[in-house]
């Protein structure tokens, strides 16, 4: 039997090699074994340490959700700089602007109904017991009474589109009206605030109401408006030819082009035309008519544009009359030179008397006055002619040279016009004509280089101190006028230096002078405005009407009849008319059955121009006065009410913050765990 196996053997030195080394190495191990037993007890204690931080940031986030959770169902807010005891009550007064411009669009619809909308979210943010004020450009008398907040939104629902137009001052001052007591005040101006409506001037408003200004923001429009038109000749004459001018603006971004106008009177088509006008710009084009009837027109310009059409039509009327009244006062022998210059024209119905046979009551009935070669004015009519002048009426004074100087220059001063200096002899001409002036316009076809002009042989030379008041329309030599318009005393006085008579000079004759004395003829036309403006024409004038014992006048249109106030002043009948008329078109002024004038009222265009005034434009008209501003395209609009009323309200940012602390707790547990240093 051998002891000695190989494999035992090698088993048994296997065995032994790692105990031989493990004797070898035995104090070494021990001292390593207690380091490692030192090491572990330290990374217990670090990983106990850093749980117990996460357990402690935990639990602080959960208390700092739960508290703010709590405080937002608290509702905290910081008091507000304008905090109102709210035992005293509140009185809001509300102006919804319902002008021409709030038909503009934009992505909540027309500006008008959102402005509706607001006005409704702006009483949501009052008390049941608050008293309530709607005004829009109306100014009617139901809207100066207080309502509940039910009969506010009623009234608001009835609002619509108006012909009027209000600026800013005129609301605040209307809403400051309604406020009374020791209720807090509150005003709201809901308006695009167009540039036309704030004005130019400082706003004043109470300091005891609180304003805020609402704007509402429109799309950008494209928007031409029929501006204005005017005659060329201020006289019409039935079958006659005639040219209108008028003017169209534009107040969009881009050239218009080929824009379509229309000319209707009397329901007939009278003329057509095409415009084209630059981006914010102005364009005028004349149109030429004729085949006019006796009596009243009443004429429509109109264009089409789109989608804004207030303004697209401009109403006016005019009178075509049978003749024109001129009265001539007439000196001794000068009185044939006047009759053949006026009877050649059947269109003037010429009355001629003599210097001592003047009724002075009836010169209200003529549009012209010549005095012809008087020789003694008298004082008595030196006041009538005043009275006359006052009254916007128009003098022709050819003078007499064999006067008394003193009675002329006495005569003339009365009537604030220049006084005689002297009188000269020496024979003269005429050197120059001032073409330019509107009163030679359309006498000379081709003026040729050497004109013949008035001589003149005897003629006062006056002694002029008001240059200002004075137009040169022919002039002698050395500076010296011959004939010259003065706008005096409401009116207008043609002032020669020289009369008719044969040796005076060669005036009575010259070819010149017909056309001059029909055209200082024709400016005396003493026509009605073309048209007025609702809402800021609140008076209508008329040439003096006598009316019988409790007799009235009416103004007539379609579906309106009103009886206006009348006055009686200077030689006119004035019509007070105040709010009345809100629809644009043509009215019937009229005494029992007759019809006395026919009048036409546009919408205002001041409307047109869609620019508008941003928020610190707004501040500044205001100065140092606190006003509360509110954009409805940028802001909430509720919000910013509650805010500016109440305060600032911090339930939104306690939720948020309570929100955030769980969130914070939630990633904690996940996400943050110990970690043991190798």
């Amino acid at each position: 039997m051998n002891f000695l196996y190989p494999g035992f053997l090698f088993a048994l030195l296997a065995v032994s090699i790692p105990v031989i080394i493990h004797l070898f190495n035995f104090r070494k191990f021990k001292r390593v074994y207690f380091s490692n037993v030192a090491f572990l007890k330290e990374v217990k204690e670090q990983h106990s340490s850093r749980e117990k931080l996460k357990n402690l940031m935990i639990l602080a986030a959960r208390m700092l959700a739960v508290t703010f959770l709590v405080l937002a169902f608290a509702r905290p807010f910081l008091v507000s700089s304008t905090h109102h005891n709210q035992s005293n009550g509140n009185v809001v007064s509300i102006y919804l602007d319902n002008s021409y411009s709030m038909d503009a669009v934009n992505k909540e619809g027309s500006l008008l109904d959102e402005a509706k909308r607001r006005a409704k979210e702006i009483v949501k943010n009052y008390q049941l017991n608050d008293k309530f004020q709607l005004l829009t450009n109306d100014f009617e008398g139901k809207h100066q009474r207080l309502l509940n907040a039910d009969e506010f939104v009623q009234a608001i629902d009835e609002v619509k589109i108006s012909a009027a137009s209000r600026n800013l001052q005129q609301v605040i001052n209307r809403q400051q009206a309604v406020f009374t007591g020791a209720s807090n005040r509150f005003s709201y101006i809901i308006s695009d605030f167009q540039k036309n409506f704030a004005g130019e001037a400082t706003i004043k408003k109470d300091q005891q109401t609180q304003l805020t200004l609402l704007k509402l923001t429109a799309n950008d429009l494209p928007n031409i408006a029929v501006d204005s038109v005017w005659f060329l000749s201020p006289v019409h004459q039935a079958g006659a030819s005639e040219k209108i001018v008028v003017r169209l603006r534009n107040f969009g971004n881009e050239d218009a082009k080929n824009v379509p106008l229309k000319l209707n009177i009397n329901g007939e088509q009278k003329a057509i035309g095409s415009v084209n006008v630059a981006a914010h710009a102005d364009a005028i084009d004349t149109l030429s008519y004729s085949g006019l009837s006796l009596g009243w027109q009443k004429a429509t310009l109109s264009i089409k544009d789109f989608p804004l059409t207030f303004d697209d039509e401009l109403y006016f009327s005019f009178k075509v009359s049978v003749h024109q009244e001129v009265l001539s006062i007439n000196g001794s022998g000068t009185a044939k030179y006047v009759e053949a210059l006026f009877n050649a024209d059947p269109f003037f119905k010429l009355t001629s008397v003599a210097e001592n046979g003047i009724n002075y009551t009836s010169f209200s009935n003529y549009s012209l006055i010549v005095l012809n070669g008087i020789n003694e004015p008298s004082t008595g009519l030196a006041q009538a002619l005043k009275t006359y002048l006052e009254n916007g009426g128009t003098a022709v004074i050819l003078p007499s040279t064999y006067g008394n100087q003193s009675v002329y220059s006495s005569f003339l001063n009365a009537i604030n016009l220049p006084s005689v200096s002297a009188l000269s002899t020496e024979a003269t001409k005429v050197t120059q004509l001032e073409l330019k002036h509107p009163l030679f316009k359309g006498v000379f076809e081709t003026l040729p280089k050497d004109i013949d002009l008035p001589v003149v042989n005897r003629f006062f030379n006056y002694a002029d101190h008001n240059q200002h008041l004075k137009e040169p329309l022919l002039l002698l030599p050395a500076g010296k006028t011959f004939l010259a318009r003065y706008k005096v005393l409401g009116g207008q006085a043609f002032l020669f230096s020289s009369g008719l008579l044969e040796d005076e000079g060669n005036l009575s004759r010259h070819p010149l002078l017909v056309p001059l004395m029909y055209k200082i003829a024709f400016e005396s036309a003493k026509d009605l405005p073309l048209c007025y403006t609702i809402a800021k024409d609140n008076v209508i004038t008329l040439p003096a009407v006598k009316l019988a014992a409790n007799q009235s006048l009416k103004i007539v249109g379609d579906g309106f009849d009103v009886i206006p106030d009348v006055s009686h002043q200077n030689g006119n009948t004035l019509l007070f008319i105040a709010d009345q008329i809100k629809k644009s078109g043509f009215y019937q002024v009229k005494q029992s059955d007759a019809t006395l004038a026919v009048v036409a009222f546009n919408d205002d265009r001041s409307e047109s121009n869609m620019v508008y005034d941003d928020e610190s434009t707004l501040e500044s008209k205001f100065g140092q006065q606190k006003v509360l501003f509110i954009d409805a395209k940028k802001q909430n609009v509720s919000s910013a009410i509650a805010e500016k009323n109440s305060g600032s309200e911090l339930w939104k940012l306690c939720l948020i913050l309570s929100l955030i602390f769980i969130a914070v707790e939630i990633l904690l547990i996940r996400f943050f765990k110990p970690q043991m240093h190798k």
